[in-house]
């Protein structure tokens, strides 16, 4: 369904009954990069929802604040005052970001692959002329032009191992999005215009779950960093997976997200 706030309208998928779950995820995804995981939460209602520039939602945002703001009217909407949020690299930065925002509404935190965003000035401004000619790229160009190049990255090459099903219904919803939305969503959510959240890492208190695929590196060290700023915060590196865990290994990254919430809710 779409769910409307202020002037945008958000898809939102709904699953099961129970503690409700929201899933947010990754640059080019949408609520079908979920559909393997939800049937590890039988006890819980799974909430999806497609961010700006992605999916069946409509959305027009300012910033990664924005975004976050829009989501608190959701889920007001929803009638949901606590959740358990899981977030996926770019759907990870905005729940990171959520959390920072609306702490009150939020039981844990699970970020796949996430990061705070960047501290050095000379890292932020490479990262914004990256994603400058990124954006760029996407609207001179056709859709297949970029799903091409953007499946070809080095942070990926792990999926080339995924089953060619599997790795056609990632294509497929590459496929699908609007790459106006898609540079939209670049300009105004990308890790280079997002405020850099390490500073604020100290400060939630909340239970917070970091999940990364051994085989991604860089976001192993990164996630390093958070957990040792974090003061309530478990660190899993799973093996023989990349960026996408929950996509490599659909099954350890459902067990270790339902064990985790289970066990914090319970307390």
């Amino acid at each position: 369904m779409l769910v409307k706030t202020r002037n945008n309208e958000y898809w939102v998928e709904r699953y099961g009954k129970g503690k409700p779950i929201v899933f947010l995820h990754g640059f080019t995804g949408s609520t079908q990069t979920w559909q393997s995981i939800i049937s590890f939460f039988p006890k819980n209602e799974c909430i999806l929802i497609d961010l700006p520039g992605h999916g069946q939602t409509k959305a027009s945002v300012k910033s990664m604040e924005d975004c976050c703001a829009d989501l608190k009217m959701l889920l007001a909407h929803l009638q949901l005052d606590e959740i358990d949020l899981v977030g996926y690299s770019m759907g990870g930065r905005t729940a990171l970001s959520f959390a920072c925002y609306y702490p009150e509404i939020i039981r844990t935190l699970i970020l796949e692959s996430a990061s705070p965003g960047l501290k050095a000035k000379q890292d932020l401004h490479e990262r914004q002329e990256k994603d400058a000619q990124l954006a760029d790229f996407i609207l001179h160009h056709t859709i297949e032009d970029f799903v091409d190049k953007w499946e070809n990255i080095p942070l990926f090459d792990s999926q080339k191992q995924l089953p060619f099903e599997k790795r056609l219904a990632i294509r497929e919803e590459r496929l699908n999005q609007d790459k106006r939305g898609l540079s939209a969503s670049l300009q105004v959510m990308g890790t280079g215009v997002m405020p850099s959240l390490w500073n604020k890492l100290s400060d939630l208190t909340l239970p917070v779950l970091l999940i990364v695929g051994e085989w991604d590196q860089k976001f192993v060290t990164i996630n390093q960093k958070i957990n040792q700023s974090l003061p309530n915060s478990k660190l899993v590196v799973i093996e023989e997976a990349g960026h996408a865990i929950h996509v490599e290994q659909s099954k350890i990254f459902g067990t270790i997200v339902e064990d985790f919430i289970m066990t914090q809710t319970s307390r």
